[in-house]
């Protein structure tokens, strides 16, 4: 489920928005305590210290990984999935939304409009209510 929106233009480093996706979460976290830490899969694109600063302000766990990593995890355990791939997966989702995968609007806030029409209308059909 989609849980944060953020639009900026394609030239901008993804790590410089973290802040702003954070901050954009709708739900309600459950407070982080040692024995249910909160963690946030990252890919290397991430491995900055400002990064993991703002992390640690949110109350996240930072779980960055290196290239190549998970591929040597892959081959040495049996079964082993890519912690990110849930991300992949729904922006797969999103670019099956015309009006989304090519920005047409001109205003910011009708972009956003339809960002957040697309992610309540994922969540809805994964909730599995259609049938």
């Amino acid at each position: 489920m989609p849980v944060a929106v953020v639009v900026a233009g394609a030239n901008r480093n993804d790590f410089k928005l973290l802040r702003e996706t954070l901050e954009s979460i709708v739900l309600e976290r459950p407070e982080p305590t040692a024995e249910q830490p909160q963690g946030m899969c990252l890919d290397k694109g991430y491995d900055y210290t400002e990064v993991r600063e703002i992390l640690k302000e949110f109350g996240f766990t930072a779980h960055i990984r290196a290239r190549g990593e998970e591929a040597q995890a892959i081959k040495r355990e049996a079964g082993f999935k890519a912690r990110r791939w849930v991300v992949e997966r729904t922006h797969s989702w999103m670019n099956r939304f015309r009006a989304i995968l090519i920005r047409w609007e001109k205003k910011a806030q009708n972009y956003l409009a339809l960002l957040h029409f697309a992610c309540a209308y994922i969540t809805f059909r994964q909730s599995g209510l259609l049938g």
